[in-house]
């Protein structure tokens, strides 16, 4: 007999035999009493799938289906308790009483419990789900004070994944596993900012980190939402300048705070009143600092002079919330040349407007809920080059000025459970920019650029732990060059059209621990820059030589955490891996340029993997002593056409750190460690960098029970050690990285 046909026959045997023992239950007495209605979150309103639901005392249970719905019939007549229970949210008990042929309804509201709705980081899900896909984490409340440095740069500098490219504290940039510049997209209230700090090292984000209420960090391709510019990662650099959550009468926070290593002195204040359905804020930042102080000096040309101001109108009325708000910040910081040029320094001079808006309207149709947000911007920046004449005067040149207009708008439609699918939303962006290069050290030209976006992402509900999210984006790009005075003859353009796409996977098997995971496929398309420059770069000292030819560049790429928490541990562990086509890098080439005496960089196109992992680590030793871990590493590389493979430039070295700290009621003290090693895989004609080992200190007392007063002081680099950043872009390599510091921190909620 087909050895088939006997597997099938055993498995009937095996089945029947099993049931057949089983005796038959009596069927219960036919009742006709029936009871129905919905499961919903009691914050938002939003029905939840896969919800179980029991009769107090009996076996009779059920699930709530995709959309939120429950039925339970032939119910014992009487009084009952229904307890409705899922992971994330309080256990609900509703009590009924219920006749024979008799059917009612009853809707149950449950609270949210597992999933603390102030760590949802909003910039991975248009929806607010709280399910995450792909390593992120949030940074708001005390935690941000205590994260307080010059730039977003040193601010997030250490935090897992994330690194730091550094000249000069004003324009030092985050750095997302091994990614910056354009790869790396930095956004304020959800939308792009309008600046060009992505556009070259010496150039800043125009935003002072005082202003910032809460920063979102995800780590990994976030096209799918965002388009071009997010391969490697967004950070949401989030205000309240348009007031979205307000108590009646007049309130705010003030904050000023001094640095040692620079003679820094900065301060900060909001000042909001509400009414019932509005509100008024306005806010003010100042910054100054001098050059960065080394154990061996100070490094010239770091110092910086900011200023910036808003305010903003917001509305909370039934239907309808938001409001707008209108910005301005001016920046003055120095860029190092080195240290032979004690007579001569680079000064960068930026002004930015802003005019931003975000407007949520309900409605009770399909589409329930639509999100409107929009920031448009002009931005000037002036390169000017200082020395001083024959006669011992100051001398002044403007070298090259950048000026540009953008806009970033984006329409998103949540739409209600349907079927399979739990809430999802559809959305179109559209953010363009028309840039302006002029000067005498012109090496790039302009550019006008307009894109739009169709994006849709989905999660549908598998079980009462597992969900299941995807999505997928087409991006419609159009990009002409704008001539200038060194590229006079210039008349190219292309037009580009590309998707992205995501699928994922979220699974929370135990209370307090999460699995998930994310596929993704991510485009970016390249800059005028990497595309058409040709010239001497003041800013940075290097000569860069672009590549028409460049193709857009496609990333394929995995994430996997598992992350874990409770009262006295916590852990994620993440590891990932990007294959990129046509990556384009930027390579040093070994040769100088005679006429400017700078280095040859060239942008070049190839194929790249970058692959690592990353881990935190928490454990709450007594009830008032933590201790914290954490590590990350990355390796990335270039495939060449021989077969062969280099490593890619500006890789960040592996990092460990360890942290303790004790809280008291009022105050806390703690210490932190971080050891980072030698990187010795660079790129051709790249320098590696020694390891080096810093010692942090942190303290903070809150003068009141309720916190409105805040003291911290830190001191960072405590032994005074002498290293460099591996991604430091100061030219003059032997120039090091700050010495000891002393930042002194206070805070004042009115």
């Amino acid at each position: 007999m087909n050895t088939k046909i006997l597997l099938v026959l055993f498995f009937i045997l095996i089945y029947t035999s099993i049931f057949a023992t089983e005796p038959e239950s009596p069927q219960p007495p036919a009742t006709d009493a029936n009871i129905f209605g919905h499961v919903l979150d009691a914050k938002t309103g939003d029905h939840l799938a896969f919800v179980n639901l029991m009769i107090k005392g009996t076996r009779i249970g059920t699930m709530t289906d995709a959309t939120g719905h429950y039925l339970l019939t032939n119910l014992p007549i009487g009084r009952h308790t229904l307890v409705v229970q899922s992971m994330g949210f309080e256990t609900a008990q509703i009590e009924f009483e219920i006749s024979e042929k008799q059917t009612i309804e009853v809707d149950v509201e449950v609270s949210r419990r597992g999933i603390d709705l102030a760590e949802i980081v909003l910039t991975a899900s248009p929806t607010a789900s709280g399910f995450r896909y792909q390593p992120d984490a949030v940074f708001l409340g005390e935690n941000l004070q205590r994260q307080s440095q010059p730039s977003f740069g040193e601010m997030l500098n250490g935090q897992p994944g994330v690194a730091m490219r550094s000249m000069g504290s004003a324009p030092a940039r985050p750095v997302i596993r091994g990614l910056d510049g354009d790869r790396i997209l930095i956004l304020e209230n959800g939308e792009r900012m309008g600046d060009i700090s992505e556009t070259s090292a010496d150039h800043a984000i125009s935003l002072d980190p005082l202003v910032a209420s809460r920063i979102e960090v995800v780590r990994g391709p976030a096209s799918l939402l965002y388009g071009s510019s997010a391969l490697g990662g967004v950070i949401n650099l989030m205000t309240t300048d348009i007031p979205d959550d307000w108590d009646q009468g007049f309130g705010g926070v003030a904050s000023i705070q001094g640095a040692t290593v620079n003679n820094m002195a900065a301060g900060f204040a909001r000042a909001t009143y509400g009414l019932e359905k509005w509100a008024g804020s306005a806010r003010i930042a100042y910054r100054k600092a001098g050059d960065i102080q080394t154990p061996v000096g100070r490094v010239p040309g770091t110092s910086m002079d900011n200023f910036g101001g808003s305010f903003g109108l917001g509305i909370n009325r039934r239907n309808l919330t938001g409001g707008a708000s209108l910005s301005l910040s001016d920046m003055t910081f120095e860029i190092p040349e080195g240290i032979e040029n004690t007579d001569e320094r680079i000064e960068i001079r930026a002004q930015r407007q802003s005019f931003q808006g975000r407007f949520e309207r309900k409605y009770s149709g399909f589409f329930d809920q639509a999100q409107l947000r929009f920031n448009t911007s002009r931005y000037f920046q002036q390169e000017v080059e200082i020395g001083v004449d024959d006669d011992g005067n100051p001398e002044e040149d403007t070298e090259i000025e950048y000026e540009q207009m953008s806009i970033s708008s984006t329409l998103t439609l949540q739409h209600k459970a349907v079927g399979l699918l739990d809430r999802g939303a559809f959305g179109v962006s559209l953010n363009g920019h028309v840039l302006d290069v002029i000067g005498e050290a012109v090496y790039t030209p302009g550019e006008q650029r307009l894109t739009m976006g169709l994006f849709s992402f989905q999660e549908i509900p598998l079980s009462n732990t597992t969900r299941f999210q995807f999505g997928v984006r087409v991006d419609f790009q159009q990009t002409a060059a704008r001539s200038n005075e060194a590229f006079s003859d210039i008349d190219m353009s292309r037009s580009a059209a590309n998707y992205s796409g995501s699928v994922g996977l979220n699974y929370r098997p135990l209370p307090g621990l999460e699995i998930g995971g994310q596929f993704a496929r991510s485009h970016r398309n390249p800059t005028v820059e990497e595309l058409f420059s040709n010239g001497a770069h003041l800013g940075v000292g290097i000569y860069e030589i672009g590549d028409p030819k460049l193709k857009d560049e496609i990333g394929h790429g995995g994430d996997l955490f598992v992350r874990y928490d409770n009262d006295k541990l916590s852990f994620e562990a993440t590891v990932f891996i990007n294959d990129f086509r046509n990556f384009i890098i930027f390579q040093p080439t070994g040769q100088v340029d005679e006429a400017s005496g700078y280095p040859v960089f060239q942008y070049q196109g190839g194929d790249a993997r970058l692959m690592g992992s990353e881990f935190q680590f928490g454990y709450q030793l007594t009830r008032n002593l933590q201790f914290t871990a954490a590590m990350d590493y990355v390796n990335g590389r270039r495939f060449t056409d021989n077969n062969g493979d280099d490593y890619l430039p500006f890789i960040p070295p592996f990092r460990v750190s360890g942290e303790l700290e004790y809280n008291f009621r009022s105050a806390w003290i703690g210490t932190k460690v971080q050891s980072v090693a030698k990187q010795g895989r660079v790129a051709l004609e790249e320098e590696s960098t020694d390891g080096y080992t810093l010692l942090g200190f942190v303290a903070g007392y809150r003068l009141d029970f309720h916190g409105r007063h805040v003291i911290i002081l830190r001191a960072d680099n405590v032994l005074d050690t002498k290293y460099r950043d591996h991604l430091s872009r100061i030219e003059d390599r032997n120039l090091l990285m700050p010495g000891r510091n002393l930042t002194l921190v206070y805070r004042w909620f009115f």
